[in-house]
C-alpha cells in the first residue's frame, strides 16, 4: 500500500458526500461494547444455562474461538483491508475500508469496526461456524469469536491512544506502530503478533528473536 500521507493528528477526513454515509462510516470506542456484551451474555446462557453445556466443554470452545478470531483478525488484516483493487474505484474502494486509517491513524472515530461492518460480519461468520458446529457447540465457540473481536477493537483504539507501562503491550504497540510509519506491508497482527510470527510478516528482529 503506497503512504502518500500520514496525519499524527486527531483530525480526519470527510469520505462520503451523503451525511448519513458519513455518520456510519465513525463510531466511538465503546459502541461495540455496548453491542457485542449483550451478545456474550446472551450466547453465553444459552449454552451453559438452556443447553447445559459442561463447563469444561463451553471453556474449551471459548478458548477455540478466541485463537480462530486472532488468525481472522490476521489474515483479515492482511489479504481483504490491505488489498488494493487497480484502478481509480479501486483505490476509492481500499480508501474507504482501510486506507483512511493509513492516512489518519489517530482518528479517534475510525478506529473500531463501525456496526455497519461489523454487525454484517458478525452474522455471517456466526452462520459459518453453524454449518460446521453443533448449536449448542457453536452458542460457546461464538462467543469466544466475539469476545476476540472486542479485544481487537478495544486494543486498537488503546495502542493509538494510550501509554503503556507493561512491557507486553509496549511490544504490542510498538508493533503496531511500525506497521502504520515504517512498513505497512508486515505486522499485520493487532491483537498479537503470533501470526506475523508464524507466518514470517513481522520485522526483522521480531523474526530474529
Amino acid at each position: 500500500m503506497a503512504k502518500n500521507y500520514v496525519s499524527n493528528s486527531q483530525e480526519s477526513t470527510r469520505m462520503f458526500k451523503s451525511d448519513l454515509l458519513e455518520s456510519l462510516s465513525k463510531v466511538a470506542y465503546w459502541v461495540p461494547l455496548v453491542i457485542y456484551v449483550p451478545v456474550i451474555v446472551f450466547f453465553s446462557y444459552y449454552a451453559i444455562g438452556v443447553s447445559k453445556l459442561p463447563i469444561w466443554v463451553f471453556s474449551v470452545l471459548v478458548i477455540a474461538g478466541l485463537i480462530v478470531w486472532t488468525l481472522t483478525e490476521y489474515v483479515l488484516h492482511r489479504f481483504v483491508f490491505h488489498f488494493e483493487p487497480r484502478g481509480s474505484i479501486g483505490r476509492k474502494i481500499h480508501f474507504i475500508f482501510h486506507g483512511v486509517h493509513h492516512d489518519f491513524p489517530n482518528d479517534a472515530k475510525r478506529l473500531v469496526m463501525p456496526p455497519s461492518v461489523s454487525i454484517p460480519l458478525a452474522t455471517g461468520f456466526y452462520f459459518l461456524f453453524y454449518s460446521f458446529l453443533p448449536a449448542t457447540y457453536n452458542y460457546a465457540f461464538f462467543v469466544g469469536f466475539i469476545a476476540g473481536y472486542l479485544v481487537y477493537d478495544m486494543m486498537h483504539y488503546a495502542l493509538h491512544h494510550h501509554t503503556f507501562k507493561s512491557e507486553f503491550m509496549k511490544r504490542i504497540k510498538k508493533h503496531h506502530m511500525q506497521h502504520h510509519y515504517a512498513d505497512p506491508t508486515h505486522g499485520y497482527g493487532v491483537s498479537s503478533d503470533f501470526w506475523d510470527r508464524i507466518f514470517r510478516s513481522g520485522f526483522e528482529k521480531q523474526k530474529a528473536s
